[in-house]
Parts: structure tokens; sequence; C-alpha cells
């Protein structure tokens, strides 16, 4: 993915910015503008439960008790919600937004966003799709964090050289909050986090799926595993909830990485007394060490 430098842009312009959806996401999204802007008001739309949480703990200026109210006068709107439930609000958002504001996204697959987006969002208003490379394995406003977003891509559903100032101006604000935009259309997207994101979760639970089959009544071999498996285990930690819908929408491309993934495996069972199997490792050990790099 290339990148493109986009000269910084004074804060200020995003002068009111709708947060929809307060989770992990969104709650995280909200600390940093928060610290990075504190003039701007952050109008907030979740659950009531999940506003007062959000409210209390400063990730939102002020809570909003409906979708339209909060998108209303909002110059930025920033959709933190799961795929199917973007999907579902966008006619109502683009209805409410007003023409000068940008609209973005955070869903883990864009095409899908992307093509609906495109039906609602015909002038004034500008839609853009985003997925911020960052996470944890526990959802939710209690595990939000201002800091979430450093170090980490952002990818963002545009040309590099995208003429609008408003898709300058929110890149600029991400690198405000430390993270590194990351540019490319909405198919290449969907395959690369298919490879890079997708399957290690789905490799997680399989993984984690194995070790239960396995371990018996005595606890073996669960109870001699070290930290080793653990790192291997985090993303299995995950709830099914954020990923159903990443699924759903990304089938043919997970489907893809599985499948490599398979052939990968079934080339080291047949190499296991193999002086092949060091070539193995040694790309492995190559990748990690490039990995760690661009961290």
């Amino acid at each position: 993915m290339a990148h493109v430098n986009t000269p910084m842009i004074l804060a200020t312009e995003f002068r009111r910015m709708a947060i929809i959806g307060t989770g992990l996401i969104g709650g995280s999204f909200g600390l940093a503008l928060r610290r990075e802007f504190p003039a701007a008001r952050v109008v907030g739309f979740d659950r009531p439960d999940v506003l007062a949480r959000a409210e209390t703990g400063r990730a939102i200026s002020e809570a909003a008790s409906d979708v339209a109210s909060a998108v209303r006068g909002a110059d930025l709107v920033y959709i933190a919600l799961p795929i199917g439930a973007t999907v579902d609000l966008l006619p109502k958002i683009a209805d409410a937004a007003d023409g000068n504001a940008l609209v973005t996204d955070t869903g883990s697959t864009k095409t899908l966003i992307c093509q609906q987006a495109q039906k609602y969002f015909r002038g004034g208003a500008r839609f853009l799709g985003g997925h911020p490379m960052a996470g944890k394995e526990n959802s939710g406003i209690e595990h939000a964090d201002a800091d979430l977003f450093c170090d980490s891509r952002y990818a963002l559903i545009a040309p590099e050289n995208d003429p609008d100032p408003r898709v300058g101006q929110f890149a600029a604000s991400l690198r405000r909050i430390g993270a590194e935009p990351a540019w490319c259309d909405a198919e290449t997207h969907d395959w690369a986090v298919g490879i890079v994101s997708h399957l290690p979760q789905l490799a997680s639970v399989a993984l984690a799926h194995v070790v239960a089959d396995e371990t018996d009544e005595t606890g073996l071999p669960l109870t001699l595993a070290g930290p080793g498996l653990a790192d291997m285990l985090r993303l299995s930690g995950s709830p099914y909830e954020i990923w159903r819908d990443t699924c759903l929408t990304n089938r043919e491309n997970i489907t893809h990485a599985l499948d490599r993934l398979a052939q990968a495996i079934e080339y080291l069972r047949t190499r296991l007394a193999s002086k092949d199997l060091e070539q193995e490792f040694t790309i492995a050990n190559e990748l990690y060490v490039a990995l760690r790099r661009m961290r």
C-alpha cells in the first residue's frame, strides 16, 4: 500500500464530531480525539448504558438520543459498528449528514460497505471507507484506550492524491493520534486483510480447538503449556460476535487464505525429517524480523 505525506491541517476544522458506536474502537477514537483536539465537541450514540460509560470515561463530551441528532451538524461522522449494523444505518446517516461532512467507518471488510455507501452518498457529504489496523481481543468501552491507534496502520479506501480536502484533513487527524494512513481500493483491502488479519484469527481458533480436543481428564497436554501457546492463542479470546460479519462478507478471500495455510501445513508435515524444513524456518524468521521493523 502506498502512503501519502499529507500536510498537517489544523484540527479545529473538525469542530463537531459524531461517534456512532462507542465501544472499543469508537471509544478509543473519542479518547484520542479529545486528548489531541480538546476544543472539539464529540457527540456519541450507542445504547444508553454504553453511552453512560463513554461519557463518564470522557470518550465523548455529550450523548445523543438517536442517530440523526448525533449526525446532524457534525463535520466528521465516525461509524464504529459491526459491518451489518453499519450497512443498515448508512441510509439514515446519509439523510441526516450535513453537506460538508465527512462520513467514515471502521469495518474490517470494505467492499460491501463501500458499494452500499455509493447508493446513498451521491453529493454533499463524502463517505470514506476506513479500517484501523488496531484493536484488542477484548471489546467494549471499558477497554478503550487513547493510545490504541499509536504506531498502527489505518486503511483508507481512496487514492493517495484524493483532491477532497476533507480526506486530507482526516488523514492528518489520524497522524495526530498516532496512526499512519495506508491507501488502497476496497477489493485490495479485503484480500490483504484476509491474509494478515482474518487468517491469523481463524488459525488461532483452529489451534485452540485442537488443544481442547487433545486435552484429557488429567489436564494434559494443556497443563504443560508454556507462554508460547498463550501467545498463539491470544486472538482466540476474541468473541464470535466481533468476527461474524467479517467472515460473512469476506468468505472468498478467507477461503483462499485458509487453503494456502492448509497447503503450507501439509508441506511442513511431509518434510519433518527433511533438511528442507530449515529453509521454512529461515523464511519465517526473516518475515518475523521484517514485521518487527515495521512496528
